[in-house]
């Protein structure tokens, strides 16, 4: 635990430090009201140990003062001059707890246990009410939720994959183009795992300088670089106990990857300006759309951390090799926004379908849900037409893929018959009917028979 010691006797707050570091905890200490109350305002504090006289001071008057700055903070009255009214007079105003001096390391030792069942079933109400605040504004302001089963096989093999390894403390690595979900996905591993209940904290590789993103991720002392005027713990203390996602971990500066290598390994890191080595119990889920093999080749990625991170790795299909999946998602985003918006839209019309799926889709995801809201406004009737989107472009060569069924991509040594062909065979599989391939394929019915027969589809 994060423990503060206020007590106007060196002697006293050196001991106590002492007993506490040898159990394993985080202690700072103060000597008077004002310190312990701006360490209380800068710093979040499992419990505090709290003098009844200090000085002229009366703790009692402190410990109303605390409680005024965070309701919730555990703090426990220790005094020489203890008497029954001042046990009862503390209680009543709030304090958690009330020991005697000189205690013993088991009295101690009693306390802290009976604090961190406090915390515990604390930690858990706030975070059932951060749960329900976080459902209510989903239900109003975000999206449906992003469906994890799918009717494309590839996606639905990774999908398997990764949710089995939920289960366990193993690394994952989820890689894919922009806008695919990762993040959403990272979210739903946590939530499937038996760390469901603890902290799930994000840290964006990209978004930070290096001296700021090492200071986010491991924390800081005070002093330690221009604009560190305290101590601060990170988002690895955050989110002990739980998950640390580390969103396109691709863009990891190389003077940071040695140490959250060591996260990994040694489950050990240091605060940025500290030379004491601490522990840490979290999970990495990290994701990335970048080619982590080239950026090994190329000198910007460590090959150790990329192995210790790839224990579980999943790429993510993108929307224009999930066109089955892509259909669905459109009615989903369709069904959430018209009725958020209270308009009539059903679904589309035929012209509206094929341009939605001729369209290459390169933002995926994020791409679909704006073109599927700014739709749902503009539509005139109750189907979205053609028009309502965005006009179908063909996929660019820097994001082009290989068709994983027949090996062939937009760009290579092929002829135009083996890409009809290959292209034929892809959309009847999914197509729900010859109508709906014809129409995706901008071709009528007769046609498309005589294509069949051509290449001997049936």
């Amino acid at each position: 635990m994060d423990i503060l010691i206020v007590d106007d006797q060196k002697s006293i707050r050196l001991t106590t430090s002492l007993a506490l570091e040898a159990e394993g905890h985080y202690v700072e200490t103060a000597e008077d009201g004002d310190s312990c109350l701006r360490r209380v305002k800068e710093e979040n504090f499992d419990l505090v140990f709290l003098d009844l006289r200090l000085g002229d001071e009366d703790g009692l008057e402190i410990l109303q003062k605390i409680l005024g700055i965070k309701p919730r903070q555990l703090v426990t009255i220790f005094t020489a001059h203890a008497s029954v009214a001042t046990a009862v007079k503390a209680t009543q105003l709030g304090a958690f707890d009330y020991l005697e001096k000189p205690f013993t390391p088991d009295q101690l030792r009693a306390i802290l246990i009976k604090a961190k069942k406090a915390l515990q079933t604390q930690g858990e109400v706030v975070r059932l009410q951060e749960t329900v605040q976080e459902l209510k504004s989903e239900a109003k302001h975000s999206s449906p939720p992003l469906r994890f089963t799918s009717e494309d096989k590839r996606t639905h093999e990774e999908f398997d994959i990764l949710f089995r390894a939920a289960a366990t403390n193993a690394s994952v690595l989820i890689l894919g183009e922009s806008g695919t979900g990762k993040s959403v996905i990272a979210r739903e591993v946590h939530e499937r795992s038996h760390l469901r209940d603890k902290p799930f904290v994000t840290v964006s590789c990209p978004s930070l300088s290096k001296e700021l993103l090492e200071s986010v991720l491991f924390g800081h002392m005070k002093g330690s670089f221009t604009g560190a005027v305290k101590d601060t713990w990170g988002k690895v203390h955050a989110a002990e106990g739980g998950t640390l996602f580390l969103d396109e971990i691709g863009e990891l500066p190389m003077e940071i990857q040695p140490k959250l290598l060591r996260l990994l390994q040694e489950r050990e890191y240091e605060r940025l300006g500290e030379n004491k080595v601490r522990q840490s119990n979290v999970r990495v889920i990290a994701a990335t759309n970048r080619d982590l093999p080239a950026q090994i080749a190329a000198g910007h990625f460590r090959e150790d951390l990329y192995y210790r991170l790839n224990v579980i790795s999943i790429t993510v299909p993108s929307l224009r090799d999930r066109p089955i999946d892509l259909y669905r998602f459109a009615c989903d985003y369709l069904s959430f926004f018209a009725g958020q918006m209270g308009r009539k839209v059903e679904g589309f019309s035929e012209n509206g379908r094929s341009s939605l799926m001729r369209h290459g889709w390169p933002g995926n995801l994020r791409e679909l849900r704006n073109a599927i809201e700014r739709a749902a406004i503009l539509a005139r009737g109750n189907k979205i037409e053609a028009e309502d989107l965005p006009r179908p472009t063909p996929v660019s060569a820097n994001t082009a893929s290989r068709d994983p069924a027949s090996g062939l991509c937009i760009g290579g040594e092929h002829t135009i018959d083996e890409i009809e062909q290959a292209h034929l065979l892809r959309v009847l599989e999914w197509a729900p009917s010859l109508q709906d391939a014809a129409s995706i394929l901008g071709i009528d019915k007769a046609t498309l028979y005589r294509k069949r027969k051509r290449y001997g589809i049936e």
